[in-house]
Parts: C-alpha cells; sequence; structure tokens
C-alpha cells in the first residue's frame, strides 16, 4: 500500500502536480506518513466545547489585553510561503538552499524549513448574524470539507461564531467528527456582526499554542463590522507579532453589498498599502475588502465565492494550500528597531511567483 502510494506521489511531482485536485495532493501528502501518530496538543481538550441553554457567552478579552498577551519583543518569525509556476501551479520541489529571506533588506539565517508538514493549529470563525441566513445552510455543509480537507490528520482545530456577541463553541480538538457537529449544528443569530471582535478572540487563542504549531485562522463571513472593540489595525498587528495567518472566505449577500459601500477609500485600493497603513496606525478603514486585507496582511488566501455553492470550492483550495506550502522561521539579527519590518522571500528558480507576509510592526514602547 505504502509504495503504491510512493508511486503515485512521485509520478505526481514528476507531472507537477497538475493533474490532481488540492484534496488529492492532501491524501498523497498524508498517505506517504500513515502510521505515523498524529501531534497534538498537549492542554487541548478531547471534544468540544457546547454552549448551555441560558448561558452568558464567555466574555471576550478587551483589544488592550490582547495587546499585552503577545510579547513586544519578536524573537521567532513565522511566514508562510506560496511558490506558483507562470500556469498558477504550486512548485514543490524546493529545497531550504533554493530559498532567502530578508527582513528590513538584511538577509537572516533560516533557522525552520518545512513543506507542508508542521502541525496546524486553526481558529474557524463563522459568522452567525441574520444577515447570511441564506447562505448559512450552505456554510454549514461545508463542514465536511474543513475537517477533512482543511483540518486533515495532523491538525486541531477551534470553532468561534459571531454575531452581535462573540461564541467560543468548541475549544481545541483533534475531534474532526465532533468539530464536524458543532459547525452542523451553529444557531443563527441577530442583525450585528462583530467580525473584528471575533478575529481578536481567534488571534489570543492561537498566541498561546505552542510555538511547534503553524497558526492559522480562517474566516468565513461577510466582510462588514458592526461595533466591534476591537480595530482592524490592531487585530493584524497582533496576528503579525503571533505568526498567525489569516485565511478568508468573504461571503456576499445584497444586504451586504447595500451595507458596505465605502464613502472614504477607492473601490479598488492597493491592498498591501491598506494592509501596511492599518497595521502602522492601529485604526479601521472604510472599506468592502476588510477580509481580503487581512489575509493580504498575513500571507493568507482570500476566497470571494461569487455563489455560495462555491464557498465548500474555497475551503478546498484552502486546505490543499495549506498542507503543500512552504513553512519558514527565523530569529531576527540584532535589535529589533520599533517600526514597520519588511519581511521579503526570494527563491533561486524562474519564471515563478512568491508569496509570503508582507512585514510585521513593533509599536514604540509607552
Amino acid at each position: 500500500m505504502k509504495s503504491a502510494l510512493l508511486h503515485r506521489y512521485f509520478s505526481a511531482r514528476k507531472g507537477g502536480f497538475a493533474h490532481l485536485t488540492s484534496a488529492a495532493i492532501v491524501a498523497l501528502l498524508f498517505g506517504l506518513s500513515a502510521g505515523a501518530p498524529a501531534v497534538r496538543g498537549q492542554d487541548a481538550p478531547p471534544g468540544p466545547l457546547h454552549a448551555k441553554p441560558g448561558t452568558q457567552p464567555e466574555p471576550m478579552p478587551p483589544a488592550e489585553q490582547l495587546k499585552h498577551a503577545i510579547r513586544v519583543r519578536v524573537n521567532q518569525v513565522t511566514t508562510p510561503v506560496i511558490v506558483s509556476d507562470s500556469s498558477g501551479e504550486m512548485v514543490l520541489d524546493l529545497k531550504e538552499p533554493n530559498f532567502k529571506v530578508y527582513d528590513n533588506g538584511t538577509e537572516q539565517k533560516i533557522d525552520h524549513f518545512d513543506v507542508g508538514g508542521d502541525p496546524l493549529s486553526i481558529v474557524l470563525v463563522m459568522e452567525a448574524s441574520s444577515h447570511i441566513a441564506p447562505m448559512f445552510p450552505t456554510m454549514k455543509r461545508a463542514g465536511i470539507i474543513f475537517t477533512e480537507t482543511v483540518m486533515a490528520q495532523t491538525s486541531e482545530a477551534a470553532v468561534i461564531s459571531y454575531d452581535s456577541t462573540v461564541d467560543l463553541r468548541a475549544k481545541f480538538t483533534t475531534d474532526n467528527d465532533a468539530v464536524r457537529d458543532v459547525i452542523e449544528h451553529l444557531p443563527i443569530g441577530v442583525d450585528e456582526s462583530l467580525l473584528y471582535d471575533a478575529m481578536a478572540r481567534g488571534i489570543g487563542m492561537l498566541s498561546e499554542r505552542p510555538a511547534v504549531r503553524r497558526r492559522v485562522m480562517l474566516v468565513v463571513g461577510e466582510a462588514q463590522d458592526s461595533g466591534s472593540e476591537a480595530r482592524l489595525g490592531e487585530v493584524l498587528r497582533q496576528a503579525q507579532l503571533a505568526n498567525v495567518t489569516i485565511y478568508s472566505i468573504g461571503l456576499s449577500t445584497a444586504m451586504a453589498d447595500l451595507r458596505g459601500k465605502p464613502e472614504h477609500i477607492n473601490e479598488n485600493p492597493d491592498l498591501l498599502a491598506l494592509a501596511i497603513w492599518l497595521v502602522k496606525t492601529g485604526k479601521n478603514a472604510l472599506t468592502t475588502n476588510s477580509l481580503a486585507v487581512a489575509s493580504k496582511a498575513t500571507g493568507g488566501l482570500h476566497m470571494n465565492p461569487i455563489r455560495d455553492r462555491s464557498i465548500e470550492k474555497g475551503m478546498d483550495a484552502i486546505g490543499g494550500e495549506l498542507h503543500a506550502q512552504y513553512t519558514i522561521s527565523y530569529r531576527p539579527s540584532g535589535e529589533d528597531p520599533e517600526g514597520y519590518h519588511e519581511i521579503k522571500v526570494e527563491v533561486d528558480r524562474k519564471n515563478v511567483t512568491v508569496r509570503a507576509r508582507p512585514g510585521y510592526y513593533i509599536a514604540p514602547t509607552e
């Protein structure tokens, strides 16, 4: 059985994986490591935490508490790296010597290099406001894609939902069936969306996971926020410092389009420039692209389904990328000067595109 998988794997590599779906790539990658024990968090509970009827949701830590929960000193910087060829296919045959990483223009020593194998800690953040009620059934059905393709075999996941409150639906667990059950039974909420507070909650949870795990947040919802205490710039700043990569699937409804018309920003802004500005200032921006900006700021991927049935395709694509991407870590040399640090990753391969997180920001000490 294993020899057959090896034959398929190397045949696929020789052919550039072009004929395989993301789910098939995941199956091959994990099939080769079958028999290896699943990596589990030391304090991960055996199953999800179900909210009891009539109980108040656990309060979210204020934005100021989130700031102080993450150390200002940057001891290690981790960035996911996606390398694509001219046809858009992922390049999967590169080795550590093929990469160079720069921090503010200074080449760094790579401390850790991996291709899709490091275990994942994932926080799934799902909107549950009444705005997305028509799309809610499809969102729930995507739970099977999340557990099979995104979580796969070596991941732990937690689930958060948000409307007028931010609710922890499942603590970190490696039980795929339990996570799927939580997703399938999410209740619909009211007509508010505390998106940024939910993202802040997820980053706070991920910042406490072991550094050996890749930290990922997947947000499924409209790119609209109504009344969060946390600001988008603060959320992105803390995500960068905690080495959290934000993936997103932006839902679009008629009501969202009407509510989200920006008043003071271009319809097609430079997402990278906007992300850097938000991180530096810690502010919000009037834009319908907040989830796309969040993904851009952290090296993740934003999917924008035209129809709700594309949610499953978007989640499948994200899962395939997570389990085949390169991961590079380094310890910034010298002191950590205040201000924005630009990260640049290069490979010695022609005619390829490299995607990585653009940088991180160290705020002045008060």
